[in-house]
């Protein structure tokens, strides 16, 4: 929803509100809504990719997955949470970038993984 910080070098911050009118909320799961640890990468991964391209320089390129390493859920997102997406860069060039990636629930660790991209535009 939006970016709190970026050094547009190593680092940056964003934040995801979560209301019970998210779509993937409705059928996962029914009765208890929790927010896919997949959705959770993805939302890691869009952070990730705004500070790839404020790197490179790349608008109008795309980067995408090339692998998730050492991924853990630590506890269920549910409506009402705000998630705050953390991603320190690991190793960064244009074609190829890792980064560590953190998701929070005020401050309790939720979810993270290292995510690797390949960049094409």
């Amino acid at each position: 929803d939006r970016i709190l910080e970026c050094d547009d070098e190593q680092r940056i911050v964003g934040i995801k509100n979560l209301t019970y009118n998210e779509h993937f909320f409705q059928g996962h799961f029914p009765g208890h809504a929790v927010m896919h640890g997949v959705l959770q990468m993805e939302a890691l991964a869009q952070v990730a990719g705004i500070l790839l391209n404020r790197m490179f320089g790349g608008e109008g390129k795309i980067s995408y997955f090339a692998a998730i390493d050492n991924a853990r859920f630590r506890r269920p997102v549910v409506p009402g949470d705000q998630l705050r997406l953390e991603v320190d860069i690991i190793k960064a060039q244009p074609r190829l970038s890792k980064v560590h990636a953190k998701a929070f629930v005020e401050d309790t660790l939720v979810s993270e993984a290292d995510l690797m991209f390949s960049s094409a535009g």
